[in-house]
Order: C-alpha cells, then sequence, then structure tokens
C-alpha cells in the first residue's frame, strides 16, 4: 500500500504576517500515512532560527512554542538531516506529499535553497491538500484546516497551530481528498 506524507510547518511571524522571505522555520512536523489516514510513523523537532532567533510575542502565543524550546533547538541544517534519515527507510513507498495550502511546500524550497540543503522530496509530487479539498467539497474558496474538519463533521484534535498536531488533523482528511 503506498503511503503519504503530511508535513506542517510553525514559522517565525508577527501579528498581519511577514513575507515568505521574511520567516524562519521553528517546527516540523510531519505524518507518513496510509490512504485511509492512519499515521505509520511521525517526526517532530523545533528549529532554531538563525537571522531572528527572538520569537515575538504574537508567535509564542500563536503556536505555544516558547523561546526556550527554540534556544535549546538546533538550526535546519542540522535538523533537516534528521529528517531525511527518518524518511528514507520509507521513500519506496512514497506516493508523494502534501500540505494544507501550498505555504509549507514554498518556505521548504525557500529554506532548502537558503541552506543548501537536499531532499528526497524535491523528487516527489507535492499537493496543495487545502485545494483539493474545496475542489472536491465545490467550495467557492478554500478554508482553513480547523473549518475543513468541520465540514467533514470532525473536531481538530491537539493543539492547533503546532505541526504534528496540525499535520495529523490534515492527514485526517486524505480520505475525502483522496477517496478509493
Amino acid at each position: 500500500m503506498p503511503h503519504w506524507l503530511i508535513i506542517d510547518l510553525e514559522a517565525t511571524t508577527e501579528e498581519g504576517g511577514w513575507p515568505v522571505e521574511d520567516m524562519e522555520i521553528i517546527e516540523i512536523g510531519a505524518s507518513l500515512v496510509t490512504p485511509h489516514g492512519h499515521e505509520v510513523a511521525h517526526f517532530q523537532r523545533f528549529v532554531r532560527p538563525l537571522r531572528r532567533p527572538c520569537l515575538t510575542a504574537f508567535c509564542s502565543e500563536l503556536t505555544r512554542i516558547s523561546q526556550a524550546q527554540i534556544d535549546s533547538a538546533t538550526p535546519l541544517s542540522h535538523v533537516w538531516p534528521q529528517f531525511e534519515q527518518w524518511l528514507a527507510p520509507h521513500q519506496p513507498r512514497l506516493a508523494g506529499w502534501g500540505s494544507w495550502g501550498d505555504y509549507d511546500h514554498r518556505q521548504l524550497q525557500q529554506e532548502w535553497r537558503q541552506h543548501g540543503l537536499s531532499s528526497l522530496l524535491a523528487n516527489l509530487p507535492h499537493h496543495n491538500l487545502k485545494q483539493l479539498f474545496a475542489e472536491k467539497r465545490q467550495l467557492r474558496r478554500a478554508v482553513g484546516l480547523n473549518s475543513a474538519l468541520q465540514l467533514a463533521g470532525l473536531h481538530f484534535q491537539g493543539q492547533q497551530h503546532r505541526a504534528l498536531e496540525d499535520a495529523r488533523n490534515t492527514a485526517r482528511l486524505l480520505p475525502l481528498i483522496f477517496p478509493d
């Protein structure tokens, strides 16, 4: 059975948001799942940002990630190889990867370039699950993850705006996005 990789990132930000170029990853969450959304494996790490190492009050409040957690983390140049090592044994079964929206895809591509990193994901198709969900449901516009879960009759499980919990909740929508 093929597996799907669902990735969610948390990043530095301020109220009103920053352009992707100014944001840096502070948490990576990934859930490797069956097409039915059942988790096979997961990965979660905090990442220490280099350009703006101090989290804004808005970012800490939104994500519930503390400055201490970020200060004790390692930079993406150390975390990403750990992710790749975790992913490598699963690669033969990977059908593709997705995220809720295109932000995570763009952020990863930007930071791979900035840090001179390569990735197994670069050779796999990325799916904007937010857009695909909107198309399947014939919505006029794409909705946020919590709203999508509510439309599907589901409740968000865990803490919103935490990478692994967001990835796991996104995975719960896979059977509705890619029905058998």
